[in-house]
């Protein structure tokens, strides 16, 4: 799914803090967003395994008091186990067909940069 460019607002928008906006999905922000969406699946599933995202389908950010991200992931299991800690960077995506499993997430990741601070609202899977 590639997201073009042509519905990111124009630079002389007259975009209010408040509303959402489209945001590219390569943006380094909605990866890191993801990220944090599939930690929190992670420790709240009681799957075995731990999941990774494969694909953000669609992403979009509002400006309120930091940046909300709502994005609509793809996440699928990897081949760590969660009793490991690994790295989701290292984990690569099961390739054993009995054990592979992919859900569709929609995330709400709230982010203050300026407190370090990640609130994650909404994270459901299905």
């Amino acid at each position: 799914c590639v997201v073009s460019v042509t519905n990111a607002p124009p630079p002389h928008s007259t975009i209010r803090p408040g509303s959402p906006v489209p945001v590219n999905t390569n943006n380094p922000g909605v990866r890191k967003a993801a990220r944090f969406g599939v930690y929190r699946y992670n420790n709240s599933s009681n799957d075995l395994f731990l999941f990774k995202e494969s694909q953000i389908k669609k992403a979009m950010v509002q400006i309120v008091r930091g940046l909300k991200y709502m994005l609509h992931v793809e996440i699928k299991r990897t081949v760590c186990e969660k009793r490991d800690h690994s790295s989701l960077d290292s984990c690569h995506f099961q390739r054993k067909k009995n054990l592979q499993r992919m859900l569709r997430c929609y995330f709400e990741v709230w982010i203050t940069p300026w407190t370090h601070k990640v609130h994650i609202p909404v994270a459901h899977c299905h």
